[in-house]
């Protein structure tokens, strides 16, 4: 079965990229290290293991950073978690894992992690040290997962909220805690 692995970004336009970094460092800077760590993302996550879809903001984005054979699809609207719910909705069968493009540590073992504990459990979490996670996995059944409703996004409640939405008959794994990179205390 097709493992499929997601990766959120948006579109690298000066001033739209890591607005909370760029506070701390400016705008052009925070445009520079969002290139450079989708780019170095891209490079490190790529393989046969799995197939990649780069899932961007906004929708109608047509530059070419992103090329490089990758499937781009739009996220479409909503907060985040009705964008990342759409994507589990609607890739095809397989398990997927999803990631941002702004976590500098991550490598292909992470991601081998994420899909291995896919084999018996339903849900997987790489957890972040600010109380968010940097990854969320899904193993589809025929039972539909939804738990994105009502999450304090960007907060330290990020990931609890997001479980306390989760069946608790759900079986959850998680992965190696590493941190995406918000602002510049994160840098």
């Amino acid at each position: 079965m097709q493992k499929h692995l997601i990766i959120f970004v948006k579109a690298p336009r000066i001033g739209r990229v890591k607005t909370r970094l760029a506070k701390g460092i400016g705008r052009i800077a925070a445009w520079r290290f969002y290139k450079k760590t989708v780019r170095d993302i891209l490079k490190r996550v790529d393989g046969a293991k799995w197939k990649i879809t780069i899932c961007v903001s906004p929708d109608d984005y047509k530059g070419s950073f992103f090329n490089g054979g990758y499937n781009i699809i739009p996220q479409g609207s909503g907060d985040l978690g009705e964008r990342m719910q759409r994507v589990f909705d609607t890739i095809p069968r397989g398990p997927v894992v999803l990631i941002g493009g702004d976590i500098p540590t991550i490598e292909k073992k992470h991601l081998t992690s994420a899909f291995n504990a896919l084999k018996n459990n339903q849900l997987v979490f790489g957890p972040a040290e600010d109380g968010g996670y940097w990854l969320v996995g899904m193993r589809r059944t025929r039972c539909r997962i939804a738990p994105f409703n009502d999450v304090r996004w960007s907060t330290e409640h990020t990931l609890s909220d997001t479980v306390a939405n989760i069946d608790p008959t759900v079986r959850i794994a998680y992965i190696d805690t590493l941190n995406d990179v918000d602002t510049v205390e994160d840098l």
